[in-house]
């Protein structure tokens, strides 16, 4: 990085910017030049001298683009000889605190108590919400539909037992129940069950009277759990009937972007590599899939697709969306002891399978940095797969203190186990010029199953005939959010930790609004572990938790097991 130095030409400039771009005239005052004060310090007084009545809710997008050009324009042209040894010991950080320290005194980032080292990456994010703050009231949003884990079983029958002794209940060979035990419901049951294929439709007939959608992501799963009897034409079956019933509900216009979920291959979690040819590959599944979702994605999309099962495609301008076959990631994959480096050059992480990664191409503030593959740019990854409700956070690898991203995890819409279904919603900034494409908030719905399987009719009860899809929860309201942005979502893993009833909350909502016993001890701790370790194999982040490695291998091990 260049050496660098404020001036009086960069003051000027920086005057003539508060009173070109400011959208109120603030009182302003002279600023002196001494040569013998740091740079730094002159500068910084310099915008408090301005006295600039300026905070989120007056000061314009302009102003803000406008002070942070002028910025960098000082930075890299303000040079003088009598400089020489300061400059010499200018470096990242030193420009950092500057520009921190010009946000403190405009109200763009709240000051640091004495002590503490203000975090650079606390100025990106505070012009990145100063930006949404000023553009959100009349910007447009985008309202993106996420469905995950449908786990449709062609043998579940109402009445059946839902308490069996099997690894699935609620079948045809679940054989029926004597008291005290249960019978599986109409729409579906709180036990070790999937769902009939009537709770899907009835998903899908209610989140196509909820539209419009923008868009749709659909990250796979669809097969029951009865993992020991599945064929390769019964997954087909499955996959043609799911993928045309979103199409009849939510129409040929809506675009839908799919992902591979562990259980579309039989034997489950089974994923050879592109290399591996004949009866033994995954052609049969990914040739289906291309000819299935030929009608949302682009020719380009589906050559990767047919290959090995991932693509990547352009939503809207500045949005780009990946789709990685996560499951040549995942250690359940036997395959992998072929080639364990990632054997489709697809992999690129630690994480759940099948996520939808859009990536805002503008944007260079770095998130989840051992990304190697997508780095350099803002991303919002979203997943499915472990069927709660969820989030996990990702740090900087040198400090593992400064939240850099998160991870959205979306509830199921299969009932496995004791859940209610659910599906979610996401706000994204729109497609406008200078969009963030962040999300904004999000909200999961459920079937309310004690009430859709228990419905008055007269005198009577039983199944309601056509159930509702109600909201559970929208997150900046449940949790008192303001914005969504890593920093939030850390600062609220800080509030689980000091306030249990906001921790219970949120455990209920995790379940998706069935929850059979509270969470507290050692169950709050690892689940606190869980959610601020993106990388689940790098401990480090619950050591002030008294979490051990070992304790983390349980717990991710029976999250991978959906």
């Amino acid at each position: 990085m260049k050496p660098v130095a404020f001036g009086l030409g960069a003051f000027f400039f920086l005057y003539l910017g508060f009173a070109l771009f400011s959208s109120h005239v603030g009182t302003a005052y002279p600023v002196q030049d001494e040569e013998q004060t740091d740079a730094r310090v002159r500068f910084v007084d310099a915008v408090k001298k301005l006295q600039v009545g300026y905070d989120w809710r007056n000061l314009s997008c302009s102003f803000c683009k406008a002070l942070f050009i002028i910025v960098d324009v000082a930075l890299v042209s303000e040079v003088n000889e009598q400089r020489v040894a300061w400059l010499s010991e200018v470096n990242e950080q030193r420009v950092a605190w500057l520009v921190a320290e010009a946000c403190v005194k405009l109200r763009l980032a709240e000051e640091q108590r004495r002590g503490e080292a203000r975090p650079a990456w606390l100025v990106a994010e505070a012009c990145v919400k100063l930006r949404l703050a000023r553009s959100r009231p009349g910007s447009p949003r985008n309202r993106v539909l996420f469905l995950t884990d449908v786990h449709w079983d062609r043998e579940y029958a109402a009445g059946s037992g839902a308490d069996c002794k099997e690894p699935l209940c609620c079948r045809n060979e679940s054989q029926h129940p004597t008291w005290p035990r249960r019978g599986a419901g109409y729409w579906g049951t709180y036990s070790k069950c999937d769902l009939p294929l009537r709770t899907v439709e009835n998903m899908l007939r209610n989140v196509a009277a909820a539209g419009p959608w923008d868009w749709v992501y659909w990250t796979g799963d669809i097969p029951a759990h009865n993992v020991w009897a599945q064929t390769r034409s019964q997954q087909m079956l499955e996959l043609v009937t799911v993928t045309r019933l979103i199409r009849k509900y939510l129409g040929p216009s809506v675009p839908v972007y799919p992902a591979v979920g562990n259980h579309e291959s039989t034997p489950v979690n089974s994923f050879p590599p592109p290399f591996v040819h004949g009866n033994r590959s995954s052609r049969w599944l990914y040739d289906t899939m291309a000819e299935e979702w030929a009608p949302w994605l682009p020719e380009q999309a589906l050559q990767t697709l047919r290959r090995a099962g991932f693509y990547a495609v352009q939503i809207q301008p500045g949005l780009r969306l990946v789709s990685l076959n996560m499951n040549f990631c995942a250690r359940e994959n036997f395959w992998l002891m072929v080639n364990s480096t990632d054997p489709a050059t697809s992999c690129s992480a630690h994480h759940w399978s099948y996520p939808t990664w859009p990536l805002p191409e503008e944007l260079e503030l770095e998130l989840l940095p051992h990304h190697q593959q997508v780095r350099g740019h803002r991303r919002w990854p979203v997943f499915g797969h472990t069927h709660v409700d969820e989030f996990q956070m990702f740090y900087d690898e040198e400090t593992l203190t400064r939240p850099l991203g998160v991870a959205y995890i979306a509830p199921s819409v299969t009932t496995y186990i004791n859940l209610n279904p659910g599906f979610r919603v996401y706000y994204v900034d729109g497609a406008y010029p200078g969009s963030s494409h962040l999300v904004l908030d999000h909200e999961t719905y459920i079937l309310n199953l004690t009430e859709a399987n228990n419905h008055s009719l007269g005198l009577a009860t039983g199944p309601d005939p056509n159930p509702t899809w109600t909201l559970l929860y929208r997150a900046t309201e449940a949790y008192g959010l303001g914005s969504l942005f890593p920093s939030d979502w850390d600062g609220l893993l800080k509030t689980f930790v000091q306030d249990d009833r906001v921790f219970q909350r949120f455990w209920r909502l995790y379940h998706k609004g069935h929850v059979s016993e509270s969470c507290r001890d050692a169950c709050k701790t690892a689940t606190i572990c869980f959610l601020r370790s993106g990388r689940y194999d790098d401990p480090r982040q619950c050591a002030h938790l008294g979490v051990s490695r070992g304790q983390m291998e349980r717990a991710i091990r029976s999250k991978t097991l959906c």
